[in-house]
């Protein structure tokens, strides 16, 4: 089962820097050149946010997903509403869901200290950190794996807590008569 998972992974995280590796203009080795010290300082704090909260490995790779699905890989989900921008924070599906910008943030202040300068662009933190957080939701793919009393544990903790989002109780809600519609 860990090989299968590793094989996901190692798709998953290949598919996610598909954007990146595509085109003749871009180089996966490119900060290497120009700020070595940046893609260990994303790896650094993708790191250390997995080791706080677990899920924010899944919440980084979604965030990556959301941002590529709308138009392109741009960095343009990390917007916030103003006048004329329309986020894409606070559209129907990704609303109050999207998780890790606080990482992102906390991301772009480290590599620009690092670097001396802004030289990463926001669409390549968050495919950078998309990877690392991938090759960070490996180790507890692995734990998983190989110890089903760990993860039937964290299962049911998170089935109840999700069980407790808003739950509808006394008038709040209706009792269908045909589950298909509203009554």
């Amino acid at each position: 089962m860990a090989s299968n998972s590793f094989f996901f992974l190692h798709v998953l995280v290949m598919f996610s820097l598909a954007s990146m590796a595509l085109s003749d203009s871009l180089s996966p080795s490119f900060y290497d050149h120009v700020c070595p010290q940046a893609l260990p300082a994303i790896k650094r704090v993708v790191e250390d946010a997995i080791r706080q909260e677990r899920r924010m490995g899944a919440s980084l790779l979604r965030l990556h997903f959301h941002d590529c699905f709308v138009n392109g890989c741009d960095a343009s989900i990390l917007l916030d509403k103003t006048a004329t921008i329309d986020s894409e924070k606070t559209a129907v599906p990704n609303n109050n869901s999207i998780r890790g910008f606080d990482v992102i943030d906390k991301i772009k202040l480290e590599v620009d200290k690092y670097c001396g300068r802004a030289i990463v662009s926001c669409a390549d933190i968050v495919a950078v950190a998309a990877r690392d957080s991938v090759v960070a939701t490996d180790n507890l793919v692995k734990k998983y794996s190989t110890n089903l009393g760990s993860f039937s544990k964290d299962f049911v903790e998170s089935m109840i807590k999700m069980g407790n989002i808003k739950p509808l109780t006394g008038n709040q809600g209706q009792i269908r008569l045909n589950c298909r519609n509203v009554n």
